[in-house]
């Protein structure tokens, strides 16, 4: 009896998105979910709610600004990022984020600079080069109406929901990656957003402003309830793989089966959020421990950080055409290591520049008619 051994060889092809990709999704994520927290002091004038919103824009600006930088590069050619407009191509989510990011980051630069401008008109009255450049920033003396930091602001808040939809939506669609493809994702990059950027304020305002209490527990507030919401949003992606609901976490769940590293990395998730949010508790509960509240500001930004880490770059070591797992080094140089640190190191001038020259910690209503 013959019998015949055929051999399938199958491409291993290599990643698509380097760490680049993760900088753009963590900043962008914070920028979004920084404004949000803005709009009760800023839009709608809420005094309790002003040091909050203080902290946030300044959050909101300096990854806003920072954000975009990252994305060019994951282009690995920068300069084409021109093809995005000389081609029509509706159908594509990058394409619509293309067109929504430009006219984001102008409306939030713009909502920055009309809450800004009565500060920065007071300090033109001062002396020395800071005092001119305020002047020359804030264009005059004129007095700006209300209505146009608020149509800015809620203009800023449209974009932002185009900008949460296309980033989850543009990873969401791959069927080819099982773990990818769930409408739970485009939530859980929301939702951990918010938990990150309410984690980072918590830490500017331990350096920055004196360590406001009243900020720390409204921050701790949003932390918790939020991380309510992705436990109940993780339970229900798992439900839905364990009673055959969705077909996509099914393959999932079989992609990973036996693997220990991805078991390690689900227990490792469940434990520093469950962490996190006793941390919360707690601080919430004993209010002398608001001060530190900076240290579960750390643990949620690096919640933040970690999923979008596991989800773009391990994700892409599970192998799409054949069993196994593709090893993922990270490199030192600039799409790797160097290029992480880099992003940070932009994010953290931008937010010194900001904090050099706009007196951004005084009172919004200065000067405002």
């Amino acid at each position: 009896m013959n019998s015949e051994v055929i051999e399938i060889l199958t491409p291993r092809y290599g990643i698509a998105w380097y760490p680049w990709a993760v900088q753009y999704f963590f900043m962008i994520a914070i920028s979004y979910s920084a404004l949000l927290l803005t709009v009760p002091g800023l839009l709608m004038g809420k005094r309790q709610y002003q040091a909050l919103a203080r902290v946030a824009l300044l959050v909101t600006v300096s990854c806003t600004l920072v954000g975009p930088v990252a994305l060019l590069a994951d282009l690995h050619q920068p300069l084409r990022f021109w093809h995005f407009y000389a081609n029509l191509t509706p159908w594509s989510w990058m394409w619509l984020g293309s067109l929504l990011l430009p006219l984001y980051l102008i409306l939030v630069v713009a909502y920055a600079w009309l809450a800004w401008r009565p500060a920065m008109q007071l300090q033109a009255q001062g002396d020395g080069w800071i005092a001119r450049l305020s002047g020359w920033i804030s264009l005059g003396a004129w007095q700006a109406p209300r209505w146009m930091l608020v149509m800015c602001g809620l203009g800023a808040l449209l974009m932002s929901f185009g900008i949460m939809l296309y980033t989850g939506a543009e990873v969401a669609i791959v069927k080819a990656r099982p773990l990818w493809n769930t409408y739970w994702l485009p939530v859980m990059f929301v939702l951990t957003g918010i938990v990150a950027a309410a984690g980072l304020v918590m830490v500017i305002n331990r350096l920055m402003t004196g360590n406001d209490e009243e900020v720390n527990a409204q921050s701790l507030k949003v932390v918790f309830s939020t991380m309510v919401l992705a436990a109940l949003v993780a339970a229900l992606w798992v439900a839905e793989g364990l009673t055959g609901f969705s077909a996509s976490v099914e393959q999932a769940f079989a992609s990973l089966q036996g693997n220990p590293e991805w078991r390690a990395v689900a227990i490792y998730g469940l434990l520093v959020g469950v962490v996190l949010t006793l941390t919360v508790v707690l601080m919430l509960r004993q209010h002398r421990y608001l001060r530190h509240a900076w240290i579960a500001g750390l643990l949620a930004v690096h919640i933040g950080w970690t999923f979008r880490w596991m989800v773009l770059m391990e994700v892409q070591t599970v192998a799409k055409n054949t069993a196994g797992y593709y090893q993922y080094v990270l490199e030192m140089g600039s799409s790797g290591l160097l290029g992480i640190l880099g992003t940070f190191g932009l994010w953290l001038a931008a937010l010194l520049i900001i904090d050099i020259l706009v007196p951004w910690k005084r009172d919004f209503q200065a000067g405002t008619h």
